[in-house]
Parts: structure tokens; C-alpha cells; sequence
């Protein structure tokens, strides 16, 4: 049902008011009578656009084309019958016969109207269905032979079909009762039909429904398969007319609440007003008074202004309003411009940096080089370091001391599983639960824009699909950019060249190149047992009394039981494990007195294994009775520490067996020696026979323990040259260095911790390569103590010096 039946019964009032006669709707009687009467078998045929017409139905056409008016206007002067066919194609302005469908309806023009905007109208009512069967005329207007058809008699009364029609009847009735555009008299004209064929007729040519879904219902001549066809499309008529009344109603319900909420802010808004106060207006003036104090450039000015009209503007209760206040007060936080004044007097900033800290000579003096700058400068970009070394040795406290000797203040920033790019760069401020980055946020707690800032951590970052932050980091730590750092959620540069950036890692590997490249690398290597015990006694030993309630009275430990804590109770190059037993050990002492026991102040040697239990013995060297067996010297995540490689010779088919859970590099090392071995033979009066019978294993201690590197190579070529000719190697002899095929020697890293390993092992006599001399001369002297240095370039050389003339005893 749609527009069409409002429009057939205004037409059809005019109709009514200019005879003052009632036109009805026609009965099953005039029906029978209407489908028995005589037609002529040659009809003018007038094309319908957009409708179609079907028995008894009465509707109006307004006639426009040319051909149409003079076929009306003939038809009317005669006896006012014509066809009416529905074309095929709307968009055709001069159908003809081909163009037009089959079946159609012979018609009776009722009247013809004149319109006041010049148009005609015809109101004409359907007959019954024809056939076109042939045209006669095409001009000045169609005419065709027709054939007429029967209508197929059906049982009315069946309680199939009363069920079918009943159920039409109420959809119609139903889409006229929720459609505002279909006029009440609609409802009685349906209720006045009794004809079945005529109440499909009537709604089939009023439903909404295209022209082709209507042709097909008019094409029908089995009544049941129309009214199955009728009732499919004003079901779906129903469902569509319901879910848009729903919408609609919805929609209405959302502005009446939005008016109403707008009513009720209106009115709690005068309500303040009156009492003296709108909380909006106080958050705006308070916003300015704050801005009149900030030192930030035109630009951020601007920014602030604008966001400060959008806030006006806003509603206080709508989320816009709470996020554009936070960025506001985060602009004003921010310390734009706001910086403190370095302190230059590197006497107290030297005092400071040896107070807090035992060693570390190199990090000082760079601090120390940095502040001399300064002072003569007044002004310059603040570097940006990286400590990278072993767990433990302070690289991260050293920050706060910096800090204080510079008199800055301090940010620390972990960046320890951080894999989100946000974390650096900050959300765009739309976002719900949108915040800054962690960068600009530690810039707004340090109160300052040249603050000390540590990135800790900086070789444990992550990476997902959020983004890389370690790219993020570029921009930060690039004194070239960072002048002008973006973050998404403060939407306009921060400057942060002034503030001194200090990272702290491990494992340098681990940092992506062009992130390292941007960093000042300061090594910060692991401490001697020497230094521990310092570090114990000046650091640790007053820290834990003081964190524990005691005095410096009631504990005292001397440097021979500090010493037995670092070789015997901790493994590592820093001094966080010392850390913790001699805090468990002040812990002891706290409860002695606590329950007002007896105790001695001194801490003995028993009282270790009492407190502590016993120790676990080092790795020390132990003999040289067994050939095959070499010291190497190796390099781990928490400092350096002496490993054994051991080889056996047995009878065999030349295979190669390694043991040890050994990397790839480290397995490969082991080939290159044996092979190297075999080529150079006659060094060693070794015959060739020997290797093809021969099985060779290679077995490296402590299996739970992965091992990969190439600095074991000379130490498993010496190895296996000893089993081989059962001489024994020299005692007190540690070795480190890479070969090579040609029997060259290569320089490796970590020496310094594998220096202090092989002291605390009891080495006597360290060979290396000759390019790692610098290393062994930028060591304190006071670590070299006790030990002798090879330097070889030939692994000749290093055979030489390491495997004796005595042969090792069978057992």
C-alpha cells in the first residue's frame, strides 16, 4: 500500500464533487456482470509508465504524451473504451507494440479532468484481461487486436481460501493502520468489498510494489497462485513498514532525551549562575590564570588557546569535555622552558661520584669531562651514554650520583618488556584513555626540561605488532632531532636537548645498530674480589646496619670473612648477591638482639657456615696430570669465569664426537682444530694413520650450561694436540683466542673479566693474541698482579709455550 491509493481517492473526490454523485465500489454481482459483458475485439491501446491497472479497479492517469491525449480524446467522444498495458521499459517516451507487455485490461474512461497546472487526468476503471494479439493501427495512436481472458472459477468459500483472503484483509488493514501516508477512508473502502477476486484486484494495484511484481500478479489467472503471490508482498510490506516505524520511534526517543538532557543542563547551568559559581567557567579561569606563567614559544601558545575555545564550547558532561581539560592541564604541567642551573664545581662533584661508588674510573672521568665543558662553555647539547656491562655494578645507581654532582633532578625509565610504540610516542589524544608517553610523562614529574633521564634497560625492549619502540627511541636520543620531539598526545614539539640521557645494558648485541649508534658506549666492567670487598665494607655493610635498626657497634666483618662471601657465597662480576648475604647476615645479628642473645660483634668464619651454610668451592685450576685436559677462559652475562675443555683419543674410524651443549660457532672451533691438527701433523711427529683410526671426543663440563663463542679454539686445538701425544700440558696455564685454518690466532672480547676469573682461579700464566695487548694495558695494574701474559699470533707458538715434554701417566 503506498502513496498511490491517497492519490486515486483525491482524484476520485474531484471526481465525486464536480457531478455531486457517489462513485462505488463495485459488488460480486457487477463483478459477474462487468466480466460477461461484450468488448470490442480492436481496442486503442494507451501505454501505461509507472502503473498498472486491474479489473474494477478505478484509478486516475495523467496523460501527457501526444499520441496518449489524442487517443483519450477520440475515446471519449466515442465509447469511451480503450486497453490499458503496462510498457516495458518506464524510460521509453514512445512505446510501441513490441514494447508494451502480453496481458492488459480493457477499461471504461469515467471522466476527463482538466488540472489547474494545464495537464489532463482521466479516471478510468478496469473491465476484465485481454490478450494483444496483433496490431492494426500504430498511428496517430496503437490500436491492436485483442483476445479476451477467462477468469478461473474457484471455490471462495473452500476454508483454504477464506483463510488466504481473511489473511490479506488483515495485512492491508494492518500496513494502513501504521502508515501515516495512507488516509483512514482507505480502511472502510476494504471492509465495504466482498468480492474475493476484486479485493486482490483492489490491493494489488494500491500495494507498494514495482511494476513488474504487479505485471506478474496481473499475468496470474489462477486466483490461488495470486493470492499467495499478493499476501508474499504485503507480508513483506508489513516487516518493512514495522522495523522503520521502530527506527523511527527510536530516533524520536534519542532526541526527546538529548532535548531533555540539553533542558536540564540549561537549567543547572542558571541554577550556578545564580549561586555564584559554574564549575565550567572555574576550570577555564583557572586554565588561564595558570597559562600566563608558562614560558612556551608562539606555536604551543596557539595550541593552548585554540583547545582552550573548544573547552569552552563543550558540554561538561559529554566525554570531549574531561579529555580536552587533561590535555590542557598536561600542557600546563609540562615544564616549557623551565630548567636548573648546573652545578660546575667538579671538586664536589668528583667527592661526590667517589662516595657513592667504588671504581669505575672511565664513567667518572667522563662525567668529570662533560661538567669541565660546561663550566667553560656555559652551554652545549647534553650527551647522550650508554653503560653497558655485567648485573650488578651500578650502572643505574651511578644515574642518581651524576644527577646530584650536576645538580639536576632525576627520571628513571624502565624500559624492561616494553613492546608498544605508544609507550614512547604517547596515544592520540582521541582515543578513549588516551596518555602521553612515558618520555614526556617522566619529564612532567622531573618538573624540568633538563632533567638526568634513565633509560634502564634499554637492551630488554620488545616488539609486537604495536610497533618497534626501540625506533621510537631514535628520535629521543638523536641530538640532532630531539630538539624537536613529537609526541602523538601533546600534538606539538617538546625540546628535549638539554636533557642529559643515560641508558644502561647488558648485552649491547641485543640494541639495534642505528639505536647504538646514537649512544656514547662507556663499558662498565665487573668488579675484582678486591673491589667487592671495598664496595662491602664502605657501601653494603653500612646500607643493610642502617636499613636493619642496628648500630655500627653491634656487627663488624672483617676482610678475611668478606672475602671467603665473595669466592665462596656469590657468582657474579657485580655485588647484588653480596648485597643479599650480607644483609642476611645483619638480618642474623637484628634477631640475636631482638631475643637478647649473647653474641661476639665480629662475624668469624664458623659463623658463615652457621648463618649461611657451607660455601660452594670456586672452579679452580686443578692439575696437569691428565693429557688433554686445558684451561679456557670464558665470558658469561654475569662476568668471566674458567672453563675446561677435555679430549680423549680412542680406537676408532676418525669420528668426531662434541659433548657439552655447544653452540654452533663453538662446535665449529672444535673442527677447525682438529682439522688444523692434521694438516700440521709433523709438528708434533703425529702420524696421519693415527687420526683415520682414531675416535676423538670433545667434551666441555657442566652440560646444563650453554656455551657458544669462538674464543675456545686455541684452548681445543692445545687440548687435542696433548691427547694425542699424551704430553701434558703446563701448569697454571689458561688460554683465550679464536683460530683460524691457517693457524692464525684472533683477538676475542671480555678479557678483563676473564682476567679477573683466572686470578680468582689461581692462573699464573694467561696466552692470548697479540691484538688483545691493549686491552691487558688499559687494566689497573693492581688487577695484573701475579699473572704472566703470553701474546702469540701462531697457534705454533701457542703449542710451544703450553704442552711440556713430559708425558702424562696411563692410569
Amino acid at each position: 500500500m503506498n502513496d498511490q491509493l491517497k492519490e486515486a481517492l483525491i482524484h476520485l473526490t474531484d471526481a465525486i464533487d464536480a457531478d455531486a454523485e457517489f462513485i462505488p465500489l463495485i459488488t460480486a454481482d457487477e463483478e459477474e456482470t462487468m466480466n460477461n459483458a461484450v468488448y470490442p475485439d480492436v481496442l486503442p491501446i494507451l501505454p501505461l509508465r509507472n502503473n498498472v491497472l486491474f479489473p474494477g479497479v478505478v484509478i486516475p492517469i495523467t496523460v501527457g504524451r501526444d499520441k496518449s491525449i489524442k487517443l483519450i480524446q477520440s475515446a471519449n467522444k466515442g465509447n469511451k473504451t480503450v486497453g490499458v498495458v503496462s510498457q516495458k521499459d518506464q524510460e521509453e517516451e514512445s512505446p510501441e507494440f513490441d514494447d508494451l507487455h502480453k496481458i492488459g485490461v480493457v477499461a471504461q474512461i469515467i471522466r476527463l479532468l482538466k488540472m489547474p497546472d494545464g495537464s489532463s487526468t482521466v479516471i478510468i476503471q478496469g473491465k476484465r484481461r485481454f490478450e494483444l494479439v496483433e496490431p492494426v493501427q500504430s498511428e496517430p495512436f496503437i490500436k491492436a487486436k485483442v483476445h479476451y481472458l477467462e477468469e478461473q472459477n474457484v471455490d471462495y468459500k473452500s476454508k483454504e481460501m477464506t483463510l488466504l483472503i481473511e489473511s490479506i484483509k488483515e495485512s492491508a488493514l494492518q500496513i494502513i493502520k501504521e502508515s501515516p501516508n495512507i488516509p483512514t477512508e482507505a480502511s472502510f473502502a476494504l471492509k465495504n468489498i466482498d468480492s474475493p477476486s476484486f479485493l486482490i484486484n483492489f490491493i494489488s494495484s494500491n500495494m507498494n510494489a514495482d511494476v513488474a511484481k504487479k505485471q506478474s500478479i496481473l499475468n496470474e489467472l489462477d486466483l490461488k497462485k495470486r493470492v499467495l503471490l499478493v499476501l508474499e508482498q504485503l507480508s513483506l510490506e508489513v516487516q518493512m513498514l514495522q522495523m522503520r516505524n521502530e527506527i523511527q520511534s527510536k530516533v524520536k526517543k534519542d532526541i526527546d532525551r538529548q532535548q531533555r538532557e540539553y533542558f536540564l543542563h540549561q537549567q543547572i547551568r542558571t541554577i550556578q549562575d545564580e549561586l555564584g559559581g559554574n564549575p565550567q567557567d572555574l576550570d577555564v579561569e583557572e586554565l588561564q590564570k595558570r597559562a600566563k606563567f608558562k614560558k612556551w614559544d608562539e606555536k604551543t601558545e596557539k595550541v593552548f588557546y585554540k583547545e582552550l575555545e573548544k573547552l569552552k564550547r563543550s558540554n561538561p558532561q559529554g566525554a570531549e569535555y574531561t579529555v580536552l581539560l587533561n590535555y590542557l592541564d598536561l600542557l600546563l604541567d609540562l615544564p616549557w622552558g623551565v630548567y636548573t642551573k648546573d652545578i660546575h664545581d667538579l671538586k664536589r662533584a668528583s667527592k661526590i661520584l667517589e662516595r657513592d661508588h667504588y671504581g669505575l674510573k672511565k664513567v667518572k672521568e667522563r662525567i668529570l669531562e662533560h661538567l669541565a665543558v660546561l663550566k667553560l662553555k656555559g652551554n652545549m647539547k647534553a650527551p647522550i651514554l650508554c653503560f653497558y656491562g655485567p648485573p650488578g655494578v651500578g650502572k643505574t645507581s651511578l644515574g642518581k650520583s651524576i644527577a646530584e654532582a650536576m645538580g639536576r633532578k632525576y627520571v628513571r625509565m624502565s624500559l624492561g618488556g616494553v613492546h608498544d610504540e605508544s609507550e614512547i610516542r604517547g596515544h592520540r589524544k582521541t582515543y578513549i584513555g588516551a596518555m602521553p608517553g612515558r618520555v614526556v610523562q617522566n619529564i612532567k614529574k622531573a618538573e624540568a626540561a633538563n632533567p638526568l633521564f634513565i633509560l634502564d634497560e634499554i637492551d630488554k625492549l620488545g616488539r609486537s605488532m604495536h610497533g618497534d619502540p626501540s625506533s621510537a627511541l631514535l628520535e629521543v636520543l638523536d641530538p640532532e632531532q630531539n630538539s624537536a620531539f613529537y609526541d602523538n598526545y601533546v600534538e606539538t614539539e617538546f625540546d628535549l636537548s638539554k636533557v642529559m640521557f643515560i641508558a644502561t645494558a647488558n648485552n649491547l648485541s641485543e640494541i639495534q645498530a642505528p639505536l647504538r649508534d646514537r649512544m656514547e658506549l662507556i663499558e662498565v666492567n665487573g668488579y675484582t674480589i678486591e673491589e667487592k670487598i671495598e664496595i662491602a665494607k664502605q657501601h653494603l655493610l653500612p646500607k643493610q646496619i642502617e636499613a636493619h635498626g642496628l648500630a655500627k657497634k653491634d656487627i663488624a666483618i672483617d676482610k678475611s670473612v668478606l672475602e671467603k662471601l665473595v669466592e665462596e657465597y656469590t657468582n657474579e662480576s657485580g655485588v647484588r648477591g653480596l648485597e643479599k648475604v650480607v644483609a642476611k647476615l645483619v638480618r642474623n645479628r637484628a634477631r640475636q638482639i631482638a631475643m637478647e642473645e649473647e653474641f661476639v660483634t665480629k662475624i668469624s668464619l664458623d659463623d658463615l657456615k652457621t648463618i649461611l651454610g657451607p660455601g660452594r668451592q670456586k672452579t679452580k685450576y686443578d692439575n696437569n696430570n691428565i693429557a688433554g685436559v686445558v684451561t679456557g677462559l670464558a665470558w658469561t652475562s654475569v662476568g668471566g669465569d674458567i672453563l675446561f675443555i677435555e679430549s680423549s683419543v680412542t680406537n676408532g674410524k676418525g669420528k668426531l664426537t662434541l659433548t657439552g651443549n655447544l653452540g654452533d660457532v663453538m662446535k665449529e672451533s672444535a673442527v677447525i682444530a682438529l682439522e688444523f691438527l692434521k694438516a700440521h701433523s709433523h709438528w708434533l711427529n703425529i702420524d696421519q694413520a693415527v687420526f683415520e683410526n682414531s675416535n676423538v671426543h670433545i667434551h666441555v663440563p657442566e652440560g646444563a650450561t650453554p656455551k657458544d663463542g669462538p674464543s675456545a679454539g686455541i684452548t681445543m686445538l692445545t687440548s687435542l694436540a696433548s691427547s694425542f701425544t699424551q704430553r701434558k700440558v703446563k701448569k697454571n696455564v689458561a688460554m683465550t683466542g679464536e683460530i683460524t685454518l691457517r693457524g692464525e690466532v684472533l683477538p676475542v672480547g671480555g678479557i678483563k673479566e676473564k682476567i679477573l676469573a683466572a686470578k680468582r682461579a689461581r692462573i699464573k700464566e694467561i696466552i692470548l693474541c697479540e691484538k688483545n695487548r691493549q686491552d691487558i694495558e688499559e687494566i689497573e695494574p693492581e688487577y695484573l698482579k701475579g699473572l704472566t701474559f703470553h701474546y702469540v699470533s701462531r697457534m705454533k707458538e701457542v703449542l710451544e709455550i703450553a704442552l711440556t715434554k713430559d708425558k702424562a701417566k696411563l692410569d
